[in-house]
């Protein structure tokens, strides 16, 4: 066992699993609270389009996934989030497109780009396999995600309960629901990395959904 934890990929992947998992608990609360599980479900497989081109682009994975994830969420807003039907009409048309592009880059991966392993990878996660040189990166994302649900607590927590609500506190519900989304994505691309897009929804909804049975209040 000491010779199992003294190995440097299962530190780092100690501490990129930790960071990663923690993240999503902070973010998965709000996701669940604010009716986002689709979004979230949506912006892990949307993350696999980055992830697959990736590897036809030779940049790292994690980069991929995030520029995916985060471009998504942009295209979601823009369709229209004001109500709940609203958010799921639109992470519908843009799940749509974003299935078809992953399953077109990983054709091309394994046909032109000589990568056979780009699928397991992009869908599974590769925890044990992740390069050193991202732990920074990591680390800086982790930390962006959670400054924002962070600052914009209160905010979300309103917004969450009441949009009429929130609209009468003057809180500037549409920026609000553009900078959750940005800290969604981070936290579902960073869980892609690690156990990969098929699994990321479920560290993000399943913990918050049982801790939010727990507590009479939301911290």
């Amino acid at each position: 066992m000491t010779g199992f934890f003294a190995s440097g990929p299962v530190q780092l992947a100690l501490i990129v699993g930790t960071l990663v998992a923690a993240v999503s608990g902070l973010v998965g609360v709000f996701t669940v609270v604010r009716r986002q599980s689709f979004a979230g479900h949506a912006l892990a497989d949307l993350g696999a389009v980055g992830g697959s081109a990736a590897f036809l682009l030779g940049i790292p994975q994690l980069l991929g996934f995030v520029g995916a994830g985060i471009l998504a969420a942009a295209l979601m807003e823009l369709v229209g989030i004001k109500r709940v039907q609203g958010r799921d009409v639109a992470t519908g048309i843009v799940f749509g497109l974003g299935l078809g592009l992953t399953a077109l880059f990983l054709y091309l991966d394994t046909q032109h780009a000589g990568t056979s392993n780009a699928a397991i990878s992009v869908l599974f996660g590769s925890l044990f396999v992740i390069d050193s040189s991202i732990l920074p990166l990591v680390v800086a994302l982790s930390a962006l995600a959670s400054l924002i649900v962070v600052v914009l607590y209160r905010w979300l927590l309103v917004d969450s309960l009441s949009q009429d609500l929130a609209a009468v506190r003057r809180i500037p519900v549409r920026l609000t629901g553009i900078l959750f989304l940005v800290a969604l994505a981070l936290a579902v691309e960073l869980s892609a990395l690690t156990i990969g897009a098929v699994l990321s929804t479920a560290l993000l909804i399943a913990p918050a959904a049982s801790a939010n049975n727990w507590p009479k209040r939301p911290r």
